[in-house]
């Protein structure tokens, strides 16, 4: 693998580490096989890969002018095979490593080169084969991004695996190492090995099989250890069609170039905001997020800052209830809980105001949870709920009955979910009647412990010997209490969230507790799918955009995701320090996963107006918002910003930067600048709407000024 565009071509293939470009897993014997020989057909557009078992695999192989595109055609006896793995493609990078997306880079002004691959299919996810669950595990690995600015202690080495932190229950405590040469992983897509060089991977897997599994995001910590997890088969997804983009470009050009150019090209998701794609950083715009439940003013505030987006935090978690078919205020729109002076408004009633000013309203919600009350789940729960395990009931039972003997107790002492492992969320399903439990017997006959009958008003029902026990999947507790729908269900869910959008103007939506699109066991490819049903379903409805932010950012999400803006305070952005997480290293560790992943970092909810705030604090959040390439979540109370005498000064600063933004006026060298905490700035409309003044400050004096220009076509 070659930089060709300079001389000498350097070559960043590693001698002693080949990369195969399709390897076969068989996951009964947890044995990949190599391919052994390679025949070129059809004037060398089909790849014919022989293996040693015998396998014969035809590979159509295209060549465009910015990248090589690869699709799994057939393969021949089978037998055994259940996964397809692209690459690993080995590479001598060191620096950068997109975990998330599959990209190893090299950022430095002398080398300025990346090479990655792109999954043009949803059955194409990022990682390995033997990765359980499809999802990669949550934890840190020891990379240092530059060895001699951040040299590994002698305790330590490349490629180190260790847990999260806390208690496996609060998010925030996850992130605990401060040191920048312990790096998060999101993902497996690319990885390092022990020298801290980058490999990029992607699979395919035969999903028409039930497969069993053992899984938890987070494996190595208390109170999410993982649960053996039966899963179920999906006729008609396979690996043949398998297809990914390999791709090597300047690092400096590789997003907007290389990987748009392939998005574009191949028909992948590709979400516009003001006609430009979401990756774009000139559309890395901030998001305020209400609180005080007083909106006469909000949609003006965000207006004249020149934000585009709302999340009305002062209402409780949205929760997922096709009963109602999309209409949350009812069918006339009667439930009103946006409160005005003037009198409260609904959704629909708000999103009449603020969507024609470009202005998105959004809620938080959690996802595909199915909480206690709503349709699929009581009085009458669904019989596409995703389970765990499957068992018989071996002797009848009455209406009231508590005494529950189960064929076979295998896993049922595990409690639900692998996330917290909340005892009240332990249900089994029997017919349509759910029954909490707490353990079985650990001898014959298998009887299940502390039994509660009719669980989340379910009806009590007698049950004969021989009906069938599931024993659900859940989400976790803490306000997310839910069951898990299938995929099946998820689908539905989906297209349910674009009723929602199409109903009541609902434009912006925050997937808390999207790490529960993993727990069906199908991990990045549920993702795709349930994302790909939204979006259908939504440019069906006519809807322009959706902004989608969440709780985590894997390779299922990353291309219909806009941003992340997650946490806040100190725990992600301390301004009084400037430093990215002082509390704890959430900031860091976040910033770290979206940067090297071509995504927007974010500070997260941070930056609220208040009777102290003033422009010059916004001048220098703006600038580091831009130069790095982050963006946040400002909490917005009413009353807190007319306490501010600096309020409209402080809207004009925020706007005035955002225009510049927008209009893609910040060169690269500027930002490096703008990057720097230790600098200060000001900025100032120029002559016309297509140019603007930026100040260096220093000591209270500004600089002779920067003439910035907006770029041809924004």
């Amino acid at each position: 693998m070659k930089n060709i565009t300079v001389k000498p071509n350097r070559e960043f293939s590693p001698i002693d580490q080949p990369s195969p470009l399709m390897l076969l897993y068989n996951g009964a014997e947890k044995r990949y096989y190599q391919p052994v020989k390679a025949t070129f057909e059809n004037n060398n557009t089909i790849i014919l890969l022989k293996y040693s078992n015998g396998s014969v695999a035809k590979v159509a192989m295209h060549v465009y002018k910015k990248y090589f595109k690869f699709t799994l055609l057939s393969l021949s006896q089978r037998a055994g095979i259940d996964d397809i793995q692209w690459g690993s493609f080995y590479t001598n990078i060191t620096n950068l490593f997109g975990d998330v997306i599959g990209v190893a880079r090299d950022t430095s002004a002398a080398i300025n080169y990346a090479i990655g691959a792109l999954a043009l299919n949803d059955i194409t996810v990022g990682g390995n084969s033997t990765t359980e669950g499809d999802a990669a595990a949550f934890q840190y690995v020891i990379h240092s991004p530059d060895a001699h600015r951040f040299a590994l202690p002698d305790s330590l080495h490349e490629g180190q695996l260790f847990p999260i932190g806390g208690n496996g229950i609060s998010d925030v405590a996850f992130y605990a190492h401060a040191e920048p040469y312990y790096r998060i992983l999101y993902g497996n897509t690319a990885t390092i090995d022990n020298k801290g060089r980058v490999a990029v991977t992607y699979h395919a897997r035969d999903r028409s099989r039930k497969r069993d599994i053992l899984f938890s995001l987070i494996p190595f910590l208390k109170n999410d250890e993982p649960n053996h997890q039966e899963v179920e088969g999906l006729p008609g997804v396979d690996f043949i069609g398998s297809s990914i983009a390999l791709w090597g470009s300047p690092d400096s050009t590789a997003l907007l170039n290389v990987m748009q150019s392939i998005v574009l090209s191949e028909g992948l998701p590709h979400p516009t905001i003001n006609g430009k794609w979401i990756k774009d950083p000139a559309r890395y715009i901030p998001d305020v997020t209400t609180s005080g439940n007083l909106f006469d003013s909000t949609i003006s505030y965000v207006s004249q800052m020149g934000f585009k987006a709302i999340e009305a935090n002062d209402l409780p978690y949205f929760k997922v209830d096709r009963g109602n078919e999309g209409y949350i205020d009812g069918k006339e729109f009667e439930t009103k809980p946006f409160h005005f002076s003037s009198g409260n408004k609904s959704h629909k009633e708000f999103t009449d105001i603020s969507n024609p000013l470009g202005i998105l309203m959004g809620r938080h919600t959690i996802t595909i949870a199915l909480a206690p009350g709503t349709k699929d789940v009581s009085p009458i729960p669904s019989d596409s709920l995703c389970y765990q395990q499957k068992r018989i009931l071996a002797k009848s039972i009455n209406t009231t009955d508590t005494n529950i003997i189960v064929d076979d107790p295998r896993f049922l002492n595990e409690v639900a979910s692998w996330e917290a492992h909340c005892v009240n969320l332990n249900i089994i399903k029997i017919g349509k009647e759910l029954i909490h439990y707490d353990g079985v017997s650990g001898t014959y006959p298998y009887t299940l412990k502390n039994v509660t009958r009719g669980y989340w008003h379910t009806k009590k029902t007698a049950h004969e010997a021989g009906d069938t026990l599931y024993k659900l999947q859940a989400t976790l507790d803490y306000g997310y209490d839910g069951l898990i729908p299938n995929i099946y269900l998820q689908d539905k869910i989906a297209e349910y969230y674009a009723d929602v959008s199409r109903i009541n103007g609902i434009r912006f939506i925050d997937l808390d507790g999207q790490e529960f699109l993993f727990n069906n066991g199908q991990g990045y490819y549920s993702v795709k799918r349930f994302f790909r049903k939204l979006f259908d379903r939504a440019a069906i409805d006519k809807i322009p955009y959706l902004r989608i932010s969440g709780a985590t950012l894997s390779e299922g999400s990353w291309h219909y995701q806009s941003v992340w803006n997650v946490g806040g305070g100190k725990n992600m952005y301390d301004l009084a320090t400037d430093q990215w997480g002082s509390a704890t290293s959430e900031g860091k560790d976040l910033r770290d996963v979206a940067f090297s992943n071509y995504f927007p970092a974010s500070f997260g909810g941070n930056f609220g107006i208040d009777a102290s705030s003033t422009p010059a604090q916004y001048e220098h959040i703006e600038a580091i918002s831009v130069g790095i390439g982050a963006t946040y979540i400002m909490p917005l109370n009413q009353k807190s910003v007319e306490s501010c005498p600096h309020k409209y000064e402080i809207f004009h600063t925020i706007k005035t930067w955002e225009n510049a933004r927008a209009a893609n006026a910040f060169p690269r060298w500027v930002k490096a600048q703008l990057a720097n905490p230790e600098n200060s700035w000001k900025l100032e409309n120029g002559t016309d709407k297509n140019t603007w003044k930026l100040f260096n400050v220093t000591g209270g004096n500004a600089s002779k000024p920067i003439i910035l220009k907006r770029m041809p076509g924004y």
